[in-house]
């Protein structure tokens, strides 16, 4: 247990957005609708995740562009961009916009590494420099100093009639303190620290010691403890959880029949490491808030955030996903000591 309880402050979603490739705007839309949803249903916010060349949400800023224009109180975010597929300078003008059209709603996620399946990707993406580009974590500290306000080039003044910038345009001040690193290693969890970002946790971890128990809430626990460590902010510092989690208080029987099969289908996973990074996939929750509530309490890493984004799952339907967030707003977050935003 920690040594001071924390109550959950901030109750989120995460949704991957699918569509059909022969009706892309109608699964875009059923997004939009669901965002929109959680917003009435007093959610805190609303994650969307970022896919290439897959039939899932592509380019998330411009999905959140939309949705900041159809709400007006529930926070957007990413979870997560991968940086590799983005140049830093680019994505820091697109998350600025964003932020000043939403009014400061904007939680941009990042994460780094190779883009998937980068050899037969790269010649698309990067023709003339693919063995040259950095995939580390240069690349998101590039970013942070663009958001932030570093100067990108040493050129500002007037030229003729035009006026340029040294620094990222529109610059929103408060969108340097609101930059996510989605991480499941110790290492990413120390280096989010160290520069000052928030840390977003998932369903995934790295077992990265051989030797240690497969026990994956408290390889997330010392995760989130080693972030805190080496943050600024200390205990203060901004933790979220991502589990999947589905409550079933008003479903259809046939409607729970589909959920349990849907997490005994990925169940195996979770009993050991998985492929040569040893990832350790957490079980996803199904049962009633009560139920769901119970489990959580018994989590060591739930016990020490104050910040979910329960993720969808990937192959549901909408009106699914609208029992699903109903439950969570009007049953499991309630049962979780969450009260809804106004």
């Amino acid at each position: 247990m920690p040594s001071t309880p924390r109550p959950l402050r901030k109750l989120g979603f995460l949704t991957i957005g699918l569509f059909d490739p022969a009706d892309p705007g109608r699964g875009h839309e059923s997004t939009l609708r669901i965002i929109e949803l959680g917003e009435r249903l007093g959610f805190d916010t609303a994650w969307v995740r970022h896919r290439h060349l897959q039939y899932g949400i592509s380019s998330p800023v411009a999905v959140l562009a939309a949705a900041s224009q159809r709400t007006r109180r529930i926070e957007l975010g990413t979870a997560v961009t991968p940086l590799g597929w983005e140049n830093p300078l680019r994505l820091a003008e697109d998350l600025a916009t964003v932020d000043v059209l939403s009014g400061g709603r904007l939680n941009p996620g990042v994460s780094v590494g190779p883009p998937t399946h980068y050899d037969q990707v790269k010649d698309a993406l990067y023709p003339d420099t693919a063995d040259a580009e950095d995939f580390s974590y240069e690349r998101v500290r590039r970013l942070l100093d663009l958001v932030r306000g570093k100067p990108a080039t040493d050129f500002s003044g007037v030229e003729g009639i035009e006026v340029f910038s040294d620094v990222v345009q529109p610059h929103s001040p408060g969108l340097g303190r609101r930059l996510w690193y989605g991480g499941g290693s110790l290492g990413s969890a120390r280096w989010a620290g160290e520069h000052g970002m928030n840390f977003l946790t998932s369903s995934v971890v790295k077992a990265e010691d051989p030797q240690a128990p497969l026990d994956f809430a408290r390889i997330q626990l010392s995760h989130i403890r080693a972030f805190r460590a080496h943050h600024p902010d200390g205990e203060a510092a901004r933790v979220s959880q991502g589990l999947v989690v589905i409550p079933t208080d008003s479903a259809t029987p046939r409607q729970r029949a589909k959920y349990e099969a849907y997490a005994a289908g990925r169940l195996p996973r979770t009993a050991s490491p998985q492929g040569p990074a040893r990832l350790l996939f957490a079980p996803d929750l199904v049962g009633t808030s009560a139920e769901l509530a119970e489990r959580l309490h018994a989590h060591a890493a739930f016990r020490e955030v104050d910040e979910v984004a329960f993720a969808l799952p990937f192959t549901f339907e909408h009106e699914e996903y609208v029992q699903i967030l109903t439950d969570m707003a009007t049953r499991l977050g309630p049962a979780l000591g969450w009260r809804p935003g106004g």
